[in-house]
């Protein structure tokens, strides 16, 4: 394809005629597109990479007029808009998020000069993502880079990556980043928001039935004191006051788990969990999706796999569950030499997810990576696919991590080692509810892992802004300088998580972490859903405009306690947002009232 042609003119002496010479975008004058100090953290270079080996290359593409589709998302998001509810549709969302013409024009004529045809590459429904496999050696060429067989002691992992990668000058303005290349999240990187407890003893049969006998009468003050300690669907029910509701639009509302790090969500220990804290719900099953060559080992059970599908279906019972296994091309080893080398497990989940006509109204993920370990071009074209979810109409909660203000010695990665708190995520993505942990009862106080804080990426959206200025007023200097107030804070929620008890292999586990919270809020989101759209309304959508006018008033403030991490106490809950449990727990009566309104 004939690239676009600019025209200069060139002034000749001797008054000679001024000619127009047309001018080609020079593909060797190369700008750094992104760039790590050196190696990231716990990775060093172990060999180079084989110049044959294969990597499946993604192109995202500059988005034409994503500034218009969140503007729609921001409107349709607002209860106090006109248009509040009115989501888009598939082929409305795929119409916003093209590239210009002169973006693919220009990466198709880049792509020639590298000896690839346009029409051998695979492109995405809206044209913005293309898919291309080609060798390291074409790959170095392309990016003006070097890739190397990266190894990760701690978790035995290879990796193909490179420390930097560069696109020619003329080609920043219309790509917004290129995969595999500086991103070392990976499959087997990404961190669940889960830990067994060990030490919380596994609830007796007798202590399990005393929990669903509670539910008779189904208020706060009928909470057993057991659910201190031990978490239960009955626990949950009871505290956030769903137990009273059944579902009615089961028909059409769904909600969708996103799992990873084969991890498998077993059919048996699900039956074996209802019989023991359901029993309404046995013989219900879910529905397995598995993306990417996602597995589905049924002889392998996963604790957070589990943990997730138990306490969603737990929630939303009779509400059809589906559970996403996305798999990966395997990590790389470097003496079998393995032939792609792919492991951008969010980019394969949300193109899936985008190009499905139909999708669940609601959706739980309880996956993260430290932010600054994320690429900021990666991490932006993520959060920007979640967008597009919530635009279509869907809730998007992610659990807000489990180390507090940060894990570790909290230094920066950018050369510096300064210590700062570290953000997480995709939970710092403006456009998802993130999910805090609570634990005890009567009252709820904050979970002293319950990771919280400001991302270094995003900005503060206007959706919060008066909810965190308050909260940091009150702050006042403490922890100056080691957070960035002007980013986007999280969580927005919180729910309970520790105590939970999962059947894993046919025993009774005690699970903790905010991996247990996002699929407890999420559940009683797909309430809501429900709850509308038997109705005869739309689904609730991206939810945090709600959340932080009217919806504020359906939630439990959570007042007590803090977060510590990068050896500091952390933040501290306190009347109104915190950066430790958000604007609070559900409670499903109050919040029904609110959007049945709405």
């Amino acid at each position: 394809m004939t690239p676009v042609r600019l025209c200069a003119l060139l002034a000749l002496p001797l008054f000679r005629v001024a000619l127009a010479t047309p001018l080609v975008p020079r593909w060797d004058d190369f700008e750094v597109k992104h760039a790590w100090a050196g190696a990231p953290r716990g990775w060093e270079v172990h060999s180079a990479a084989p110049p044959d080996h294969m990597l499946d290359m993604r192109i995202g593409l500059k988005q034409d007029r994503f500034e218009e589709l969140v503007d729609h998302l921001y409107q349709i998001s607002d209860p106090a808009h006109e248009r509040y509810g009115a989501h888009l549709s598939k082929e409305e969302v795929d119409a916003l998020v093209a590239p210009h013409p002169e973006s693919v024009e220009l990466v198709e004529a880049w792509l020639e000069d590298h000896g690839i045809e346009p029409a051998s590459v695979q492109r995405s429904p809206a044209g913005d993502w293309l898919s291309l496999r080609v060798p390291v050696a074409q790959a170095e060429r392309m990016l003006d880079t070097k890739y190397h067989v990266f190894h990760n002691q701690a978790s035995a992992t290879y990796l193909v990556r490179a420390i930097s990668y560069a696109l020619p000058r003329a080609l920043h303005p219309h790509v917004d980043v290129v995969t595999p290349a500086t991103h070392f999240g990976g499959m087997r990187r990404m961190k669940t928001t889960s830990f067994l407890q060990p030490q919380v003893k596994a609830i007796s049969d007798d202590e399990a039935a005393a929990q669903r006998q509670s539910l008779a009468v189904g208020h706060f003050a009928t909470v057993p004191s057991s659910c201190s300690s031990t978490i239960t669907p009955a626990c949950l029910r009871a505290l956030y006051n769903t137990s009273t509701y059944t579902p009615q639009a089961t028909d059409t509302n769904k909600i969708g788990i996103s799992g990873y790090l084969e991890e498998f969500a077993n059919d048996a220990d699900l039956q074996t969990f209802f019989k023991k804290f359901r029993t309404d719900a046995v013989g219900t099953t879910f529905t397995h999706v598995q993306v990417n060559d996602g597995g589905n080992n049924q002889s392998d059970p996963g604790i957070e796999a589990n943990l997730d599908i138990q306490y969603a279906e737990g929630m939303t019972f009779p509400t059809p569950n589906i559970y996403y296994s996305t798999g990966g091309s395997p990590p790389f080893k470097p003496d079998d030499f393995t032939p792609t080398d792919t492991n951008e497990p969010y980019l394969d989940w949300l193109n899936f997810i985008l190009n499905q006509t139909t999708i669940p109204q609601t959706f739980t993920t309880s996956y993260g990576d430290d932010e600054q370990t994320v690429p900021v071009d990666f991490a932006t074209s993520v959060c920007n696919m979640l967008a597009q979810l919530g635009a279509r109409g869907s809730s998007i909660m992610f659990s807000s991590g489990d180390d507090g203000v940060g894990g570790g010695d909290c230094d920066t990665n950018d050369g510096t080692d300064t210590v700062r708190f570290q953000p997480n995520f995709p939970a710092s993505c403006p456009f998802v509810t993130t999910v805090g942990a609570t634990t005890q009862v009567k009252p709820e106080v904050a979970a002293s892992f319950s990771a919280g804080g400001f991302s270094n990426y995003f900005a503060q959206p206007s959706y919060q802004a008066s909810a965190v200025s308050t909260f940091l007023t009150g702050l006042g200097t403490q922890f100056q300088g080691m957070f960035n107030a002007s980013g986007r804070a999280y969580p927005d929620v919180s729910a309970q998580g520790e105590g939970f008890q999962v059947v894993l292999g046919g025993d009774t586990v005690s699970v903790g972490g905010t991996s247990a919270s996002s699929p407890t809020f999420a559940g009683v989101v797909s309430l809501l859903n429900d709850f509308r759209i038997a109705s005869g309304k739309a689904p609730l959508g991206f939810l945090n405009p709600m959340l932080y006018t009217t919806g504020v008033a359906g939630l439990n403030d959570i007042t007590s306690g803090s977060n510590p991490g990068c050896n500091t106490d952390g933040f501290a809950a306190g009347k109104g947002w915190d950066p430790v449990t958000g604007l609070g727990t559900p409670d499903f009566g109050k919040l029904q009232a609110i959007v049945a309104g709405a």
